[in-house]
């Protein structure tokens, strides 16, 4: 029997598990917490849990060669240690975070070895890439040119659980999401680049009205510069990737980070109250500190960001849980506690890639393709949409359908065409519109 080794057993480990113990593949699931590993095998006789951590080198050495294919959850500043015994043994591996600098290094060494070391096989990195390529290759075979591309993705809670200021709600790491925020950002529009700030990041959010969701807000996300050669769009005028909020998400988060309240320096915590901190940090005395915030900002009381920050407690009196740590703690750990989706509730992924396109007769037309999901009884929508992609392209290339070799993402069409057409049988697909009017197009 196939054996396949998964390495972690966090949030996206269960839909993978589950797929491959499906389709008759026997699963070994190595975690620091023997119990995860258990749940996830659930008694499948085809399943193995094993407790073990990053710093047992020789196990994981032994592991590796006893499995014909590594699937890495690891935090990624470990996936190259595994990569780099996927090569010694020549195993296949897959994973889905993003591919970085010293993963490409070993390009070379796994063509050599005959295997493929596939990253980026997710949602965001991966079903972006997959269901942009489908569109960028297509329209390229005909003859046609991409003008503008802009591809915007969101995880977020289902309509009926916005019931907080923010409307938001985790169904991923608060602390990922709230540091994904403090980046900067770079994209191209209209054939200039635009380069923002991690203080203006939250300002001037795209408005965008999605199909069967509503208003939605679209921030930038780190450096669109990048996709131009990855999808091999080298006469592009646009290309801008950014992230889906729902409205009010973007002024509240700009009136967070302008009081410094998501920075990452240390500071002493203990005795003071969350006011005290806010207070502290605009240099003022902490009666009626909710006013001058307010004031500072030029934000009226009622204003969405003053009410969220009120209700998240930045406000209060309430003494802070921590005795010395960093404002981003402070505040990531308020959300952590107030704003988690509840078990049961559900969260959606929506996803929009919109292209004006140039076709081989010199006319102008857009292109938009959109995804709504949302969990099911079994998984959230978020740990399904990163975790099958995955699973898929495990079985595809035990069975021999994926036969590339080398580092990769999935932009080669011998990769995302077999991927998507899977995909699909499982209901996550793209719904596309071609041929729409160029007064379509976004920004």
């Amino acid at each position: 029997m196939i054996k396949v080794l998964l390495l972690g057993a966090g949030m996206v480990a269960k839909p993978i598990a589950n797929y491959l113990l499906q389709n008759n593949i026997a699963l070994t699931i190595c975690s620091r917490t023997l119990s995860k590993a258990e749940k996830l095998i659930n008694g499948h006789p085809n399943g193995k849990a094993f407790a073990w951590t990053i710093d047992d080198f020789d196990t994981l050495d032994k592991m590796i060669a006893n499995h014909d294919l590594t699937v890495s959850l690891l935090p990624f500043a470990h996936h190259v240690t595994v990569a780099q015994l996927c090569i010694k043994h020549k195993k296949n591996m897959v994973t889905t975070s993003y591919v970085s600098d010293a993963m490409k290094e070993l390009d070379t060494e796994a063509k050599e070895a005959g295997i493929i070391i596939l990253n980026e096989i997710g949602l965001d990195p991966g079903f972006d890439h997959m269901t942009a390529m489908h569109i960028i290759d297509k329209v390229q075979s005909q003859g046609g040119k991409i003008k503008e591309f802009y591809s915007l993705c969101g995880a977020l809670a289902a309509p009926e659980e916005t019931d907080n200021p923010l409307k938001y709600k985790f169904s991923w790491s608060p602390k990922g999401v709230i540091m994904a925020g403090n980046n900067g950002a770079k994209f191209k529009k209209d054939g200039q680049i635009v380069e923002i700030s991690s203080k203006n990041l939250f300002k001037n959010p795209l408005q965008i009205s999605f199909p069967e969701v509503g208003p939605m807000e679209v921030y930038p996300n780190r450096d669109s510069l990048a996709y131009i050669d990855l999808y091999n769009l080298p006469n592009v005028e646009t290309m801008y990737r950014g992230t889906f909020r729902y409205k009010n998400w973007c002024e509240t988060m700009d009136a967070i980070k302008a009081l410094g309240m998501v920075n990452y320096e240390k500071k002493d915590f203990k005795g003071k109250s969350y006011k005290e901190v806010v207070a502290e940090q605009i240099g003022v005395y902490p009666a009626n500190v909710k006013e001058k915030v307010a004031e500072r900002l030029g934000l009226q009381l009622d204003s969405p960001a003053i009410v969220a920050m009120d209700w998240l407690g930045l406000f209060s009196k309430f003494k802070v849980h921590l005795e010395e740590g960093s404002t981003f703690d402070l505040t990531s750990d308020l959300m952590l506690e107030k704003m988690m989706l509840p078990e049961g509730a559900r969260d959606m992924v929506i996803m929009l890639h919109s292209f004006l396109i140039e076709t081989a007769d010199g006319k102008k037309e857009v292109i938009k393709s959109r995804l709504l999901d949302f969990a099911n009884e079994e998984d959230t929508s978020i740990a399904r949409t990163v975790a099958l992609p995955a699973a898929i392209a495990v079985q595809l290339i035990l069975e021999g359908k994926i036969t590339d070799t080398g580092v990769h993402i999935p932009i080669a069409k011998t990769i995302y065409e077999p991927v998507l057409s899977e995909l699909k049988k499982m209901g996550i697909a793209m719904v596309e519109e071609w041929g729409l009017p160029e007064s379509e197009k976004l920004g």
